[in-house]
């Protein structure tokens, strides 16, 4: 008997096991797909203009101004390095960051955008936003939208 119970105690022990691993992650499904196509446009929106005609990795630098540069640093270090991270471990609580982190990446985008908006009235640099820098924002918020639809999905 003591050689059933120790195979009953070893199988016991992995299904808590596996049941607290799957406590930790989340299934992102077809969601994980779109995920990724929204961090690939981050990525592009890096290549294009957002100030001017400063890229956006040259903001990211610290050329063309605080507040886009905020914008560049929070949309390049949630929506780009963080949903890599989540992505790859799908655990639970990086949803959270994610979306949490991507909604404040969305406010530091707009006000980015507002920045270059009404740049010219107090004579500062910049004729409006880029479309590197709108597309950026495009897809921050619907990052932090997948998200968090991913991090409420968690029954």
């Amino acid at each position: 008997m003591s050689e059933r119970e120790t195979d009953l105690d070893r199988l016991t022990a992995d299904v808590d096991a596996i049941g607290k691993k799957a406590a930790r992650t989340v299934e992102l499904g077809r969601r994980g797909f779109v995920l990724s196509v929204l961090v690939f446009a981050l990525l592009v929106a890096q290549l294009l203009p957002w100030v001017g005609h400063h890229a956006g990795w040259q903001v990211l630098v610290g050329q063309g101004g605080a507040i886009p540069q905020l914008f560049a640093v929070t949309s390049t270090v949630i929506g780009v390095l963080c949903s890599a991270l989540a992505l790859s471990t799908r655990l639970w609580w990086l949803t959270w960051v994610c979306a949490i982190g991507g909604w404040f990446s969305s406010v530091d985008g707009l006000l980015a955008v507002w920045s270059q908006q009404s740049a010219g009235a107090n004579g500062a640099a910049g004729g409006g936003p880029g479309l590197g820098m709108v597309l950026a924002l495009v897809a921050i918020i619907l990052v932090a939208a997948n998200w968090m639809r991913t991090a409420f999905s968690r029954s």
